[in-house]
């Protein structure tokens, strides 16, 4: 099934793409579902039970919160971040659903909607149970999905056959699963890889309507950036975590500063701390591909813009639609989820997707964008995710700063060589499926190992 590069980007709220965008889509589906079945008037009470990696970090992760938005027929792209916590309070201070916009039913959290940390459904660690019940208490309804990286969902009855929910197959002109076959496309269309991936997306959207949508997208990351570096003060969940952008901002664009070496570090580091702050604060982002990764792509593209010679828009579309077609590799051949994968899955995909991204933009060959994105990924491998308090905050905002330091210099690696190496990308991503495979389960986002037992809460 082709992938189209929007969905790996795609425009959302914090903290997580796996635990609330992903839980927003699919609850927004069910109640699609139960109106489309025309079970909404019948309707009494909905049951949510959420399993694995989702219970043990999902109240940390915003995943309550996105239940409780896409049941009232809320989504990831159109709610206003601003209006959250009044919506939330509503729902908690009635009792009360507001199913699909359209009909009000009781709605008892603490019994309604369920964390069973110690059961995982059968597929994915992310998974979901939706029942819908009447007024006799009998079942109208139910549906089981899992929610697999990246805001991707995906219902039960579509992994017995191994295939993502999607309504209607699209048929792509050069299909890829590899990264192999993507320069062997290439190498036979006499194309660069932004040209392919351009020519594949145009059997979703024009020509005009993808280089408008990315640019669109990156808007956004830009306007995410410079929210980052403006807001001050203590990120919410319980870490007390302090905002850092908006002082570092202040400090590099004082004129009295004395010259630092390395400032152009500094300045990547600052935009990559500025979405991450957002998202962890539940603002508007952009999965890149996820939304704990979400820092690494934007400032990439702002070092792009500002460090580099002449900067277009042109070089943004290249890089997004190259740095798309990395992403969808690691997608196809491992996955962008960090309760599959641990960490390498989300900030190490990030920072292979924006190597390749870069170096494209930046005009080098397929072979030498294919190289930058492999050595992205080569030293992230075994990245564990352990976030304290199953926030998205300690170490997944600093890590971001570190993926973008990571990709630009992986460009200016595999610029300095011609393309020629000796680890090929597919042999790195097979290498990171085994890698996760092999990783301990409390490695993998569920705060259960690594820095989440070992640091003190507060």
């Amino acid at each position: 099934m082709p992938i189209s590069v929007f969905e790996l980007f795609s425009i959302g709220i914090g903290p997580s793409s796996s635990h609330t965008v992903g839980p927003m889509r699919a609850t927004f589906k069910f109640v699609q579902d139960l109106e489309n079945k025309g079970f909404l008037q019948s309707l009494s009470r909905l049951k949510v039970d959420l399993y694995g990696s989702l219970a043990l970090t999902g109240k940390g992760h915003g995943t309550d919160i996105a239940i409780l938005l896409g049941s009232e027929g809320y989504t990831p792209a159109g709610i206003d971040p601003d209006q959250i916590k009044d919506l939330i309070a509503k729902i908690r201070n009635s009792k009360t659903l507001d199913v699909a916009g359209k009909y009000t039913i009781c709605f008892h959290e603490e019994k309604d909607l369920l964390f069973h940390g110690d059961k995982q459904l059968p597929f994915h660690p992310n998974g979901i149970r939706f029942t819908a019940y009447d007024k006799e208490q009998k079942e109208l309804y139910s549906d089981v999905m899992y929610s697999v990286g990246g805001g991707f969902i995906i219902d039960h009855a579509s992994t017995l056959k191994n295939a993502e929910f999607k309504e209607d197959e699209i048929k792509v002109p050069y299909p890829f699963d590899t990264a192999d076959q993507l320069l062997e496309q290439c190498t036979k269309a006499n194309m660069t890889i932004a040209e392919l991936v351009m020519e594949n997306e145009k059997a979703w959207r024009s020509p005009l309507e993808i280089k408008n949508g990315l640019l669109n997208i990156w808007h956004v990351m830009q306007a995410c950036i410079e929210r980052g570096c403006q807001v001050e003060g203590i990120l919410p969940g319980g870490l007390n975590v302090k905002r850092r952008a908006a002082p570092l901002y202040k400090a590099l664009t004082n004129p009295d500063r004395k010259k630092n070496p390395a400032e152009l570090m500094e300045w990547v580091s600052l935009w990559a701390l500025a979405v991450n702050e957002e998202n962890a604060a539940g603002g508007r982002v952009v999965t890149a591909p996820t939304n704990g990764a979400a820092g690494v792509i934007p400032s990439v593209i702002n070092y792009y813009l500002n460090m580099t010679e002449n900067p277009s828009d042109d070089g943004i579309v290249t890089f997004m639609l190259v740095a798309g077609a990395m992403g969808i590799l690691f997608k196809k051949g491992a996955s962008i989820s960090a309760a599959e994968m641990g960490c390498m899955g989300e900030v190490g995909v990030a920072c292979s997707m924006a190597a390749g991204g870069l170096t494209a933009a930046l005009g080098g060959s397929n072979r030498q964008v294919e190289n930058a994105t492999e050595i992205g990924m080569e030293h992230n491998l075994g990245l564990t995710c352990d976030p304290i308090m199953g926030l998205v905050q300690i170490p997944c905002i600093e890590r971001n700063t570190m993926g973008a330091v990571t990709a630009i210099n992986s460009m200016l690696l595999a610029m300095q060589g011609d393309g020629t190496h000796r680890v090929s990308l597919d042999q790195v991503i097979a290498t990171m499926l085994q890698t996760g495979r092999d990783m301990q389960t409390i490695y993998k986002e569920t705060s259960l190992g690594g820095l989440a037992v070992n640091v003190p809460e507060c």
